[in-house]
């Protein structure tokens, strides 16, 4: 078991996924959760936190407080994103970052979508410093994938007993599908809940693909990326029908994919010299052949 947990994986692969992470922390105060900032701007009996946050001596947020957690976040976030001061930058992220999950959702509504995230961000400051492109492999980062992804499939699988657990039989027969169409669905979701009976057929196989999650550990390394790919899939259908992103489950669930063998800058680097007629820089193309030969790929045209 220990040796599946640490699995080595590509110091490369750790860095792509910290770099992805911490950007996608900085895309979600601006874009997905902005409205945190504006939630505290209600009384602060309004505020009842989560169980963390009645554990944890934390404070009632006030927007004062809100703001500079938002700012601060930011820039860390950004900082992060670079890969150095892992451990420092890594641990003040997380912290800054459950806070502000705290008080977005101690006001109602939970979302279930943001473990795998928290779960990354708390783990990824142990993984030590990684190079984009290395290809030496590190247990500690490997074990930080792993746990991201145990944490990726329970979210799936918690989904699912929840749904047995709270609403027993009629989850899967009644119309939960439809009356997520009726409050947010698409025009898409509106031509397919005409087909009779589909919906219920697709609270099934919702059920059963979540209870079946925690195959991908055992497929092997082809099957295991199809699979990855079908649960994208999946959200696609989901956002696509009735407009629910999963966003941070998305970026968490990068974890299961060779980050590696995407180099932006690499590939931009030498686009930019194919369109100046410069030869490809030796040590872009030495490293491409020791990444590969790590990965076990063909490599050349």
């Amino acid at each position: 078991m220990s040796r599946w947990l640490t699995e080595p994986v590509p110091r490369g692969r750790v860095a792509a996924f910290r770099t992805l992470i911490y950007l996608f922390v900085a895309a979600d105060l601006v874009v997905f959760t902005p409205w945190v900032r504006t939630r505290v701007a209600v009384p602060g009996e309004l505020y009842q936190p989560l169980l963390i946050g009645r554990l944890l001596p934390l404070p009632t947020p006030t927007p004062a407080l809100v703001a500079v957690i938002f700012w601060v976040l930011l820039l860390l976030a950004l900082l992060a994103a670079t890969g150095r001061a892992p451990r420092l930058l890594g641990w003040s992220v997380f912290a800054l970052y459950l806070e502000w999950m705290i008080v977005a959702m101690s006001y109602g509504k939970v979302d279930h979508d943001r473990f795998g995230l928290l779960v990354a961000l708390a783990v990824l400051p142990t993984a030590g410093r990684a190079r984009h492109g290395d290809a030496t492999r590190t247990e500690a980062g490997g074990w930080a994938l792993r746990a991201t992804q145990i944490a990726v499939i329970c979210t799936y699988f918690l989904a699912a007993w929840a749904k047995v657990r709270f609403g027993g039989p009629e989850w899967l027969t009644g119309s939960v599908l439809a009356r997520a169409i009726i409050r947010r669905g698409t025009e898409l979701a509106d031509l397919i809940a005409q087909v009779p009976y589909l919906l219920i057929v697709a609270q099934f196989g919702i059920v059963a693909f979540e209870l079946l999650s925690p195959v991908v550990f055992v497929l092997r390394e082809r099957w295991r990326l199809a699979t990855i790919g079908f649960f994208y899939s999946f959200h696609l259908v989901t956002m696509a029908t009735i407009t629910i992103s999963f966003a941070p489950h998305l970026a968490a669930m990068t974890s299961f994919l060779p980050l590696e063998r995407v180099r932006p800058v690499v590939w931009a680097r030498r686009l930019l010299r194919r369109r100046d007629g410069v030869d490809a820089d030796p040590e872009d193309v030495a490293a491409e052949y020791v990444q590969a030969s790590a990965v076990g790929r063909a490599v050349g045209p």
